[in-house]
């Protein structure tokens, strides 16, 4: 029985190679620099489809891939119909407020730029504050530099994108690691196989 693995490219895909080479799966070196967007690995019985990390948990959802590699951020803001079955702890970052060090507060809405609307505003309704989202897709930081918003939401990992922007983080808003996602009715049909994945990762995380 061969699963599908939706897997997302850039840094997750290069740590989550990583450690499923460390739980003992057998990946091919043309791996890791193949620009297929669909990759079978005859030999484990996988194959692998590579997508934007923010479609990763639709294809699960959908059922074309049976298990997925989503940062909880994509989890967080789609709300898809999959089950997270395992933190892999890899890709470690955080979700952020930001902005430029000496903004003057603004009396109406302030304007929020990011790729996480709903995280943000979210975020904001707890903390009993009105802003106006602005939904961009990529270039976050220029939001504030160019007078489009006041603050930014966006993913931090070593905060020197930030810097290098001038501008300096607000709040934490979450600690975000990478998961493994799971379709529903493939943990029904496969789950022997699925188990078996989450058990060898298991290992690996434990022992790291």
């Amino acid at each position: 029985m061969k699963l599908t693995i939706a897997m997302p490219k850039g840094r997750i895909f290069e740590e989550a190679v990583e450690l499923l080479r460390a739980a003992g799966y057998q990946l091919p070196p043309e791996f890791d620099d193949s620009r297929k967007l669909i990759i079978d690995v005859p030999e484990e019985n996988m194959r692998f489809i590579l997508a934007k990390p923010m479609d990763v948990a639709t294809y699960v959802e959908h059922g074309v891939a049976d298990l997925g590699i989503a940062g909880k951020d994509v989890m967080l803001e789609e709300e898809r119909d999959v089950y997270e079955v395992l933190d892999l702890k890899i890709s470690r970052c955080h979700l952020a407020v930001a902005g430029l060090p000496n903004a003057k507060a603004v009396s109406v809405a302030p304007k929020v730029a990011t790729k996480y609307p709903n995280v943000a505003s979210k975020y904001f309704r707890e903390q009993g504050e009105q802003v106006e989202i602005i939904k961009l897709n990529g270039s976050i930081e220029l939001a504030p530099l160019i007078g489009l918003a006041e603050r930014i939401v966006d993913i931090v990992s070593t905060g020197r994108t930030l810097k290098e922007n001038g501008l300096v983080e607000l709040a934490r808003i979450q600690d975000i690691t990478s998961r493994l996602i799971v379709n529903p009715v493939s943990y029904r049909t496969k789950d022997q196989f699925i188990d078996d994945m989450v058990e060898r990762l298991s290992a690996v995380i434990g022992e790291s």
